[in-house]
Protein backbone atom coordinates (compact mmCIF):
# COMPACT_ATOMS: atom_id res chain seq x y z
CA UNK A 1 0.00 0.00 0.00
CA UNK A 2 1.12 3.51 -0.79
CA UNK A 3 1.81 5.99 1.99
CA UNK A 4 1.59 9.76 2.34
CA UNK A 5 -0.94 12.49 1.70
CA UNK A 6 -2.07 13.82 -1.67
CA UNK A 7 -4.17 16.97 -2.02
CA UNK A 8 -6.44 16.85 -5.07
CA UNK A 9 -7.53 20.32 -6.17
CA UNK A 10 -10.76 19.97 -8.14
CA UNK A 11 -11.42 16.54 -6.67
CA UNK A 12 -15.20 16.70 -7.18
CA UNK A 13 -14.97 16.86 -10.99
CA UNK A 14 -15.01 14.44 -13.92
CA UNK A 15 -11.32 13.52 -13.64
CA UNK A 16 -10.72 14.63 -10.05
CA UNK A 17 -13.34 12.40 -8.42
CA UNK A 18 -12.20 9.03 -9.87
CA UNK A 19 -8.58 10.07 -9.30
CA UNK A 20 -9.30 10.78 -5.62
CA UNK A 21 -10.91 7.36 -5.17
CA UNK A 22 -8.11 5.60 -7.05
CA UNK A 23 -5.44 7.24 -4.88
CA UNK A 24 -7.37 6.48 -1.69
CA UNK A 25 -7.78 2.83 -2.64
CA UNK A 26 -4.04 2.66 -3.39
CA UNK A 27 -3.35 3.68 0.21
CA UNK A 28 -2.80 7.43 0.03
CA UNK A 29 -4.44 9.79 2.51
CA UNK A 30 -6.45 11.98 0.16
CA UNK A 31 -7.67 15.52 0.73
CA UNK A 32 -10.14 16.92 -1.81
CA UNK A 33 -10.15 20.69 -2.30
CA UNK A 34 -13.02 22.05 -4.39
CA UNK A 35 -15.32 25.07 -4.65
CA UNK A 36 -18.10 23.19 -6.53
CA UNK A 37 -17.73 25.46 -9.55
CA UNK A 38 -18.59 22.60 -11.92
CA UNK A 39 -21.86 22.02 -10.08
CA UNK A 40 -22.64 25.75 -10.30
CA UNK A 41 -21.92 25.81 -14.02
CA UNK A 42 -24.19 22.78 -14.42
CA UNK A 43 -26.98 24.79 -12.81
CA UNK A 44 -26.10 27.83 -14.92
CA UNK A 45 -26.40 25.80 -18.14
CA UNK A 46 -29.35 23.70 -16.89
CA UNK A 47 -27.41 20.73 -18.24
CA UNK A 48 -27.01 17.96 -15.69
CA UNK A 49 -24.81 14.92 -15.94
CA UNK A 50 -26.62 11.99 -17.57
CA UNK A 51 -25.61 9.95 -14.53
CA UNK A 52 -27.02 11.11 -11.17
CA UNK A 53 -24.31 12.85 -9.14
CA UNK A 54 -24.82 12.81 -5.38
CA UNK A 55 -23.58 15.47 -3.00
CA UNK A 56 -19.91 15.25 -2.12
CA UNK A 57 -20.83 14.52 1.51
CA UNK A 58 -22.84 11.48 0.40
CA UNK A 59 -20.08 10.36 -1.96
CA UNK A 60 -17.45 10.51 0.78
CA UNK A 61 -19.69 8.79 3.34
CA UNK A 62 -20.40 5.96 0.89
CA UNK A 63 -16.69 5.55 0.17
CA UNK A 64 -15.87 5.32 3.87
CA UNK A 65 -18.68 2.80 4.48
CA UNK A 66 -17.49 0.59 1.61
CA UNK A 67 -13.72 0.78 2.16
CA UNK A 68 -13.16 2.08 5.68
CA UNK A 69 -11.02 4.86 4.22
CA UNK A 70 -11.62 8.53 4.94
CA UNK A 71 -11.15 11.22 2.32
CA UNK A 72 -10.89 14.68 3.85
CA UNK A 73 -12.50 17.71 2.21
CA UNK A 74 -11.85 21.44 2.30
CA UNK A 75 -14.09 23.85 0.43
CA UNK A 76 -12.18 26.79 -0.99
CA UNK A 77 -11.65 28.63 -4.25
CA UNK A 78 -8.13 28.01 -5.51
CA UNK A 79 -8.32 31.08 -7.76
CA UNK A 80 -8.93 33.50 -4.88
CA UNK A 81 -8.23 31.86 -1.51
CA UNK A 82 -4.43 31.85 -1.41
CA UNK A 83 -4.23 31.89 2.39
CA UNK A 84 -6.61 28.93 2.60
CA UNK A 85 -4.50 26.96 0.10
CA UNK A 86 -1.40 27.68 2.16
CA UNK A 87 -3.22 26.60 5.33
CA UNK A 88 -4.29 23.27 3.76
CA UNK A 89 -0.73 22.53 2.65
CA UNK A 90 0.61 23.49 6.08
CA UNK A 91 -1.98 21.31 7.84
CA UNK A 92 -1.55 18.14 5.76
CA UNK A 93 2.05 18.45 4.48
CA UNK A 94 1.30 16.42 1.34
CA UNK A 95 3.91 14.70 -0.79
CA UNK A 96 2.03 15.89 -3.87
CA UNK A 97 -0.72 18.20 -5.08
CA UNK A 98 -2.79 17.14 -8.08
CA UNK A 99 -4.13 20.19 -9.89
CA UNK A 100 -7.49 19.72 -11.62
CA UNK A 101 -8.91 23.05 -10.39
CA UNK A 102 -9.54 24.62 -13.78
CA UNK A 103 -12.56 25.24 -16.00
CA UNK A 104 -12.05 22.39 -18.46
CA UNK A 105 -14.37 22.94 -21.45
CA UNK A 106 -13.23 24.72 -24.61
CA UNK A 107 -16.81 25.41 -25.80
CA UNK A 108 -17.79 26.94 -22.46
CA UNK A 109 -14.69 29.14 -22.55
CA UNK A 110 -15.84 30.55 -25.92
CA UNK A 111 -19.50 30.96 -25.00
CA UNK A 112 -19.41 34.65 -24.08
CA UNK A 113 -17.13 37.40 -22.88
CA UNK A 114 -18.09 36.50 -19.31
CA UNK A 115 -17.11 32.86 -19.86
CA UNK A 116 -13.81 33.88 -21.43
CA UNK A 117 -12.99 36.15 -18.50
CA UNK A 118 -14.04 33.55 -15.93
CA UNK A 119 -11.90 30.86 -17.58
CA UNK A 120 -8.82 33.09 -17.64
CA UNK A 121 -9.27 34.39 -14.08
CA UNK A 122 -10.07 30.98 -12.62
CA UNK A 123 -7.48 28.88 -14.41
CA UNK A 124 -4.46 31.16 -14.31
CA UNK A 125 -4.94 32.40 -10.76
CA UNK A 126 -5.55 28.87 -9.46
CA UNK A 127 -2.31 27.64 -11.03
CA UNK A 128 -0.24 30.54 -9.74
CA UNK A 129 -1.79 30.36 -6.25
CA UNK A 130 -1.08 26.64 -5.89
CA UNK A 131 2.53 27.03 -7.03
CA UNK A 132 3.12 30.10 -4.86
CA UNK A 133 1.69 28.28 -1.84
CA UNK A 134 4.00 25.32 -2.42
CA UNK A 135 6.96 27.72 -2.44
CA UNK A 136 5.91 29.18 0.91
CA UNK A 137 5.08 25.87 2.64
CA UNK A 138 7.45 23.21 1.28
CA UNK A 139 9.23 23.15 -2.06
CA UNK A 140 9.47 19.38 -1.90
CA UNK A 141 5.72 19.06 -2.60
CA UNK A 142 5.34 17.77 -6.13
CA UNK A 143 2.74 19.42 -8.40
CA UNK A 144 1.04 17.10 -10.91
CA UNK A 145 -1.09 19.13 -13.32
CA UNK A 146 -3.69 17.95 -15.78
CA UNK A 147 -3.01 19.79 -19.00
CA UNK A 148 -4.19 19.12 -22.54
CA UNK A 149 -2.89 17.99 -25.91
CA UNK A 150 -4.71 21.05 -27.23
CA UNK A 151 -1.76 23.28 -26.29
CA UNK A 152 -0.08 21.98 -29.44
CA UNK A 153 -3.02 22.98 -31.62
CA UNK A 154 -4.81 21.01 -34.29
CA UNK A 155 -3.53 22.69 -37.41
CA UNK A 156 -2.69 21.03 -40.71
CA UNK A 157 1.11 21.26 -40.23
CA UNK A 158 1.70 17.56 -39.69
CA UNK A 159 4.92 16.19 -38.20
CA UNK A 160 5.38 14.41 -34.88
CA UNK A 161 4.25 16.23 -31.74
CA UNK A 162 6.98 15.79 -29.07
CA UNK A 163 6.48 15.63 -25.33
CA UNK A 164 6.67 19.31 -24.65
CA UNK A 165 10.15 20.21 -25.83
CA UNK A 166 11.56 21.05 -29.22
CA UNK A 167 15.17 21.48 -30.43
CA UNK A 168 16.00 24.49 -32.58
CA UNK A 169 19.12 26.19 -33.93
CA UNK A 170 19.42 29.88 -33.09
CA UNK A 171 21.47 31.96 -35.57
CA UNK A 172 24.27 34.08 -34.09
CA UNK A 173 25.64 37.35 -35.54
CA UNK A 174 28.86 35.60 -36.67
CA UNK A 175 26.91 33.22 -38.89
CA UNK A 176 27.13 30.19 -36.60
CA UNK A 177 24.28 28.52 -34.74
CA UNK A 178 23.69 27.49 -31.15
CA UNK A 179 21.42 24.60 -30.20
CA UNK A 180 18.51 25.52 -27.95
CA UNK A 181 15.72 23.46 -26.41
CA UNK A 182 12.41 25.31 -26.14
CA UNK A 183 8.79 24.47 -25.42
CA UNK A 184 7.07 23.20 -28.54
CA UNK A 185 5.39 26.25 -30.14
CA UNK A 186 1.84 26.44 -28.75
CA UNK A 187 -1.17 26.95 -30.99
CA UNK A 188 -4.23 27.17 -28.71
CA UNK A 189 -7.61 26.87 -30.36
CA UNK A 190 -9.74 28.38 -27.59
CA UNK A 191 -9.49 30.52 -24.48
CA UNK A 192 -9.43 27.31 -22.42
CA UNK A 193 -6.47 25.97 -24.40
CA UNK A 194 -4.78 29.36 -24.15
CA UNK A 195 -4.89 29.17 -20.34
CA UNK A 196 -3.14 25.81 -20.51
CA UNK A 197 -0.33 27.31 -22.61
CA UNK A 198 0.07 30.03 -19.96
CA UNK A 199 0.13 27.32 -17.27
CA UNK A 200 3.14 25.86 -19.06
CA UNK A 201 5.01 29.16 -18.66
CA UNK A 202 4.14 29.32 -14.97
CA UNK A 203 5.57 25.83 -14.56
CA UNK A 204 8.77 26.72 -16.40
CA UNK A 205 9.30 29.76 -14.19
CA UNK A 206 8.64 28.01 -10.87
CA UNK A 207 10.80 25.03 -11.82
CA UNK A 208 13.65 27.35 -12.80
CA UNK A 209 13.32 29.95 -10.05
CA UNK A 210 12.18 27.82 -7.09
CA UNK A 211 13.23 24.34 -8.19
CA UNK A 212 9.72 22.98 -7.79
CA UNK A 213 9.06 19.40 -8.87
CA UNK A 214 6.40 19.67 -11.57
CA UNK A 215 4.78 17.17 -13.91
CA UNK A 216 2.47 18.50 -16.64
CA UNK A 217 0.19 15.86 -18.15
CA UNK A 218 -0.86 16.91 -21.64
CA UNK A 219 -3.95 14.78 -21.84
CA UNK A 220 -5.99 13.68 -24.82
CA UNK A 221 -9.79 13.71 -24.90
CA UNK A 222 -11.13 11.50 -22.12
CA UNK A 223 -13.65 8.82 -22.97
CA UNK A 224 -15.40 6.39 -20.68
CA UNK A 225 -17.07 7.21 -17.40
CA UNK A 226 -16.41 4.55 -14.82
CA UNK A 227 -13.34 3.22 -13.02
CA UNK A 228 -13.06 0.15 -10.76
CA UNK A 229 -13.73 2.44 -7.80
CA UNK A 230 -16.72 4.41 -9.14
CA UNK A 231 -18.63 1.22 -10.06
CA UNK A 232 -18.74 0.02 -6.44
CA UNK A 233 -21.94 1.91 -5.68
CA UNK A 234 -24.28 4.21 -7.60
CA UNK A 235 -23.51 6.96 -5.10
CA UNK A 236 -19.92 6.93 -6.37
CA UNK A 237 -20.80 7.06 -10.09
CA UNK A 238 -18.77 9.45 -12.20
CA UNK A 239 -20.04 12.28 -14.37
CA UNK A 240 -21.36 11.56 -17.87
CA UNK A 241 -21.57 14.95 -19.57
CA UNK A 242 -23.31 14.92 -22.95
CA UNK A 243 -24.21 18.56 -23.53
CA UNK A 244 -22.64 20.65 -26.27
CA UNK A 245 -20.34 22.50 -23.87
CA UNK A 246 -18.97 19.76 -21.61
CA UNK A 247 -19.68 16.45 -23.34
CA UNK A 248 -16.52 14.88 -24.76
CA UNK A 249 -16.99 13.68 -28.31
CA UNK A 250 -16.99 9.89 -27.98
CA UNK A 251 -19.16 9.87 -24.84
CA UNK A 252 -21.49 12.29 -26.61
CA UNK A 253 -21.78 10.01 -29.65
CA UNK A 254 -22.55 6.98 -27.48
CA UNK A 255 -25.20 8.89 -25.55
CA UNK A 256 -26.78 10.19 -28.75
CA UNK A 257 -26.95 6.66 -30.13
CA UNK A 258 -28.51 5.37 -26.91
CA UNK A 259 -31.37 7.89 -27.04
CA UNK A 260 -31.94 7.73 -30.80
CA UNK A 261 -30.42 11.12 -31.62
CA UNK A 262 -28.25 11.47 -34.77
CA UNK A 263 -24.50 11.56 -34.13
CA UNK A 264 -23.54 15.22 -34.55
CA UNK A 265 -20.28 15.42 -36.53
CA UNK A 266 -18.85 18.92 -36.76
CA UNK A 267 -17.86 19.92 -40.27
CA UNK A 268 -16.28 17.16 -42.32
CA UNK A 269 -15.32 15.19 -39.22
CA UNK A 270 -11.74 15.20 -40.51
CA UNK A 271 -10.36 16.59 -37.25
CA UNK A 272 -7.91 14.13 -35.69
CA UNK A 273 -7.82 14.03 -31.90
CA UNK A 274 -5.90 12.16 -29.21
CA UNK A 275 -7.86 9.98 -26.77
CA UNK A 276 -7.42 8.29 -23.41
CA UNK A 277 -9.78 6.26 -21.22
CA UNK A 278 -10.63 7.62 -17.77
CA UNK A 279 -9.12 4.46 -16.22
CA UNK A 280 -5.78 5.29 -17.80
CA UNK A 281 -6.03 8.90 -16.64
CA UNK A 282 -6.22 7.93 -12.97
CA UNK A 283 -3.45 5.33 -13.34
CA UNK A 284 -1.17 7.84 -15.03
CA UNK A 285 -1.71 10.43 -12.29
CA UNK A 286 -0.83 7.90 -9.60
CA UNK A 287 2.28 6.72 -11.41
CA UNK A 288 3.39 10.31 -11.96
CA UNK A 289 3.09 10.91 -8.20
CA UNK A 290 5.15 7.80 -7.52
CA UNK A 291 8.00 8.81 -9.86
CA UNK A 292 8.53 12.53 -9.22
CA UNK A 293 11.19 14.60 -10.95
CA UNK A 294 14.10 15.78 -8.84
CA UNK A 295 14.29 19.31 -7.49
CA UNK A 296 16.04 21.39 -10.14
CA UNK A 297 14.88 19.18 -13.04
CA UNK A 298 13.08 20.78 -15.93
CA UNK A 299 9.30 20.45 -15.96
CA UNK A 300 8.42 16.87 -16.87
CA UNK A 301 5.87 16.92 -19.69
CA UNK A 302 3.95 13.77 -20.54
CA UNK A 303 1.70 13.35 -23.57
CA UNK A 304 -1.01 11.43 -21.77
CA UNK A 305 -2.81 9.70 -24.64
CA UNK A 306 -3.14 6.18 -25.98
CA UNK A 307 -4.47 6.57 -29.54
CA UNK A 308 -5.63 9.06 -32.17
CA UNK A 309 -8.77 8.96 -34.31
CA UNK A 310 -10.56 11.12 -36.83
CA UNK A 311 -13.95 12.25 -35.60
CA UNK A 312 -15.78 10.82 -38.63
CA UNK A 313 -14.10 7.45 -38.02
CA UNK A 314 -15.37 7.47 -34.43
CA UNK A 315 -18.85 8.27 -35.69
CA UNK A 316 -18.63 5.37 -38.15
CA UNK A 317 -17.52 3.05 -35.34
CA UNK A 318 -20.45 4.04 -33.13
CA UNK A 319 -22.82 3.80 -36.09
CA UNK A 320 -21.65 0.26 -36.79
CA UNK A 321 -22.05 -0.65 -33.13
CA UNK A 322 -25.48 0.91 -32.61
CA UNK A 323 -27.07 1.55 -36.00
CA UNK A 324 -27.34 5.29 -35.26
CA UNK A 325 -27.69 7.91 -37.98
CA UNK A 326 -24.89 10.42 -38.59
CA UNK A 327 -25.51 14.11 -39.23
CA UNK A 328 -22.81 16.53 -40.35
CA UNK A 329 -23.42 20.01 -38.98
CA UNK A 330 -21.44 23.27 -39.28
CA UNK A 331 -18.32 23.28 -37.14
CA UNK A 332 -18.63 25.82 -34.30
CA UNK A 333 -14.85 25.94 -33.89
CA UNK A 334 -12.44 28.09 -35.87
CA UNK A 335 -10.08 25.28 -36.89
CA UNK A 336 -8.78 23.28 -39.83
CA UNK A 337 -11.42 20.94 -41.21
CA UNK A 338 -8.82 18.21 -41.76
CA UNK A 339 -5.63 17.57 -39.81
CA UNK A 340 -3.14 14.85 -39.03
CA UNK A 341 -1.93 14.16 -35.50
CA UNK A 342 1.08 11.97 -34.81
CA UNK A 343 2.15 12.01 -31.16
CA UNK A 344 5.36 10.95 -29.46
CA UNK A 345 4.96 9.92 -25.82
CA UNK A 346 7.94 7.93 -24.48
CA UNK A 347 7.50 9.50 -21.02
CA UNK A 348 3.93 8.22 -20.90
CA UNK A 349 5.03 4.77 -22.02
CA UNK A 350 7.78 4.75 -19.38
CA UNK A 351 5.10 5.04 -16.67
CA UNK A 352 3.98 1.53 -17.60
CA UNK A 353 0.27 2.30 -17.92
CA UNK A 354 -1.54 -0.56 -19.64
CA UNK A 355 -3.41 1.30 -22.38
CA UNK A 356 -7.18 0.92 -22.69
CA UNK A 357 -8.10 1.13 -26.37
CA UNK A 358 -11.39 1.56 -28.19
CA UNK A 359 -12.63 -1.98 -27.90
CA UNK A 360 -16.27 -2.78 -28.60
CA UNK A 361 -16.80 -4.24 -25.14
CA UNK A 362 -15.97 -0.96 -23.44
CA UNK A 363 -18.01 1.03 -25.94
CA UNK A 364 -20.97 -1.21 -25.22
CA UNK A 365 -20.41 -0.69 -21.48
CA UNK A 366 -20.71 3.08 -21.92
CA UNK A 367 -23.71 2.69 -24.20
CA UNK A 368 -25.37 0.57 -21.51
CA UNK A 369 -24.89 3.39 -18.99
CA UNK A 370 -26.37 5.86 -21.46
CA UNK A 371 -29.40 3.61 -22.01
CA UNK A 372 -29.86 3.09 -18.27
CA UNK A 373 -30.11 6.83 -17.65
CA UNK A 374 -31.61 7.91 -20.99
CA UNK A 375 -34.71 9.31 -19.25
CA UNK A 376 -32.46 11.98 -17.70
CA UNK A 377 -31.40 13.26 -21.14
CA UNK A 378 -32.47 16.73 -22.25
CA UNK A 379 -32.35 16.71 -26.05
CA UNK A 380 -32.25 20.51 -26.17
CA UNK A 381 -28.79 20.46 -24.51
CA UNK A 382 -27.18 18.12 -27.05
CA UNK A 383 -26.32 20.61 -29.85
CA UNK A 384 -23.30 22.83 -29.32
CA UNK A 385 -24.46 26.38 -28.61
CA UNK A 386 -21.01 27.99 -28.36
CA UNK A 387 -19.49 29.46 -31.53
CA UNK A 388 -15.94 30.68 -31.89
CA UNK A 389 -16.84 33.62 -34.18
CA UNK A 390 -20.00 35.46 -35.33
CA UNK A 391 -19.41 34.04 -38.80
CA UNK A 392 -19.47 30.48 -37.46
CA UNK A 393 -22.71 31.27 -35.65
CA UNK A 394 -24.27 32.72 -38.80
CA UNK A 395 -23.39 29.67 -40.88
CA UNK A 396 -24.87 27.37 -38.26
CA UNK A 397 -28.04 29.43 -37.97
CA UNK A 398 -28.57 29.34 -41.73
CA UNK A 399 -27.99 25.58 -41.75
CA UNK A 400 -30.56 24.87 -39.05
CA UNK A 401 -33.07 27.36 -40.50
CA UNK A 402 -32.84 25.54 -43.84
CA UNK A 403 -33.45 22.16 -42.17
CA UNK A 404 -36.43 23.60 -40.26
CA UNK A 405 -37.89 24.98 -43.49
CA UNK A 406 -37.65 21.58 -45.18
Amino acid sequence: MAEGTVVVFGGDGFCGWPTSLHLSRAGYDVVIVDNFSRRRIEAELSASSLTPIRSLDERLATWKALTGRTIDFRQLDASTDFDAIRDVLSEFRPLACVHFAEQRAAPYSMKSAACKRYTVNNNLNATNNILAAIVEVDRNIQCVHLGTMGVYGYGALGGVVPEGYFNIKVPLPNGTYVDREILYPPDPGSIYHMTKTQDALFFQFYAKNDKLKITDLHQGIVWGTQTPETVLDESLINRFDYDGDYGTVLNRFLMQAAVGYPLTVHGTGGQTRAFIHIRDTVNCVRRAIESPPEAGDRVRIINQMTETHRIRDLAALVQKLTGADVENIPNPRNEAEENELTVSNPNFQALGVSATTLEHGLLEEITAIARLYRDRADFSKIPCASYWTPERARIAREHFDKIAAE
